[in-house]
């Protein structure tokens, strides 16, 4: 959530942010006369609570005509306390309420406008020439197929569609991309965490995933718990309730886990394969800093995960995310887009954004810096979301036999296989 001070004493900010976003300007006026009802119902209760004290001590000292009247005041006072009380619990319940609807403050610099208003900032590597190799590139379930590394069929017949089974090759290629990315992460200094793929609701919530994006999460209604869309969540909820000392910062975590997603709003989207799943396997970077170094946190998470693309061999781009497709905790969020050759355009690989002081508000982490206690800024960043880079991978290094080179940064992790041979049956 963002300060309700900075909300108080520049509004005109927070509602430029939430029309950036596309979102209900109108909450910015909701939420400052809820703050104001909250405000002034404490001091009234304050008031009244003040005078109740006062009294209780006159009325022992107090003449037996006297008495009679402060007794009268109290039983009055009492009732008012206790409708004070009540008022001021009304409109805290209502500012909270309020406040959890309401978005990060987006960063100046993000383009305004939908999902395809982004700005595009680098592009790197080569896309191939594949007409110029004298072959049509085959898409990555064919090649999944040929290498006997994916089975969508019976991911259907077990569970239903966009499920699948990785065999073979294919599962060996996930450990070894996970390994790699794992022993990336672990020499620059991220402590490795498997966590937990169920949470409770006040996790998901702190992290902002129960409003805009719920839609695309999974509840267990008899157990009040939600599978995760991502690590992002146990490991920002991992320090909630804490205060962790400046000295500490950065702290710096690179979780794996398990990612469940409804995928509500992307029917007859991406259909064919592995692209687009409910389950899936992630490596997720996740970093605490000071909030006046988060910005330059920002830049090496992006770093790390151009690094990443880069010993993959992928052609790719790095795009500054447009305002109205930044989820509900992010101030501002690049994406790493990957060249698909059979879909004739870049898809996002990786993301990292910068939530500011948005989610530690929310989960209470906060850090003390000598006498001060604050928020601090936490920020994410994918660095191997499993299936969508075996599709990058899988077509990009494909080869006119339906075999696929193998990246060298990955061979270590293959018992030194150089290519993925299409399977005999």
């Amino acid at each position: 959530m963002i300060d309700l001070r900075l909300l108080r004493e520049d509004p005109d900010r927070v509602r430029a942010s939430q029309r950036a976003r596309g979102e209900d300007v109108a909450l910015v006026d909701s939420l400052l006369s809820a703050d104001e009802r909250r405000r002034s119902s404490g001091v009234r209760f304050d008031e009244l609570r003040a005078e109740q004290k006062q009294l209780g001590k006159r009325i022992p000292k107090a003449s037996a005509d006297e008495k009679a009247e402060l007794l009268k005041r109290a039983e009055q006072l009492k009732a008012d306390v206790k409708a004070a009380d009540a008022e001021r619990d009304a409109a805290d319940a209502e500012t909270q309420e309020l406040l959890l609807r309401l978005g990060n403050l987006v960063h100046p610099d993000v383009p305004v406008g939908g999902e395809e208003d982004f700005a595009t900032l680098e592009t790197h590597g080569t896309i191939r020439d594949f007409s110029a190799e004298g072959f049509e590139p085959r898409d990555h379930l064919e090649l999944g197929q040929i290498l006997g590394a994916i089975d969508v069929e019976r991911g259907a017949k077990v569970s239903g569609s966009r499920f699948y089974f990785l065999t073979g090759v294919g599962a060996l290629l996930e450990l070894a991309l996970v390994n790699a990315a794992i022993a990336q992460a672990t020499a620059a200094g991220f402590t490795p965490m498997l966590t937990p793929a169920l949470v409770r609701p006040q996790s998901m919530a702190g992290t902002g995933f129960l409003g805009q994006a719920s839609q695309d999460v999974y509840h267990l209604d008899k157990d009040d718990l939600y599978l995760v869309g991502t690590s992002e969540v146990p490991l920002a909820a991992y320090h909630m309730d804490e205060i962790l000392d400046a000295d500490r910062l950065p702290l710096r975590y690179a979780g794996f886990s398990p990612c469940f997603r409804r995928e509500a709003g992307s029917h007859g989207k991406d259909t064919r394969g592995i692209f687009r799943v409910h389950q899936f396997d992630k490596v997720e970077m996740f970093s605490y800093v000071a909030p006046e170094d988060s910005q330059a946190e920002h830049q090496r998470l992006l770093e790390w995960e151009k690094q990443w693309l880069t010993s993959l061999e992928l052609p790719f781009r790095v795009i500054d995310v447009a305002t109205g497709d930044l989820g509900a905790s992010a101030a501002r969020k690049f994406d790493c887009e990957a060249w698909i050759p059979t879909q004739g355009k870049y898809r996002e690989l990786t993301s990292t954004s910068d939530c500011t002081e948005f989610q530690s508000r929310r989960l209470s982490i906060r850090v003390r810096d000598g006498k001060q206690v604050k928020p601090l800024a936490t920020l994410n960043g994918t660095l191997c979301a499993v299936p969508r880079t075996i599709v990058a991978i899988l077509e990009n290094h494909q080869q006119a036999d339906g075999s696929v080179r193998v990246p060298e940064v990955l061979r270590p992790y293959l018992g030194g296989r150089e290519v993925l041979a299409p399977v005999t049956r």
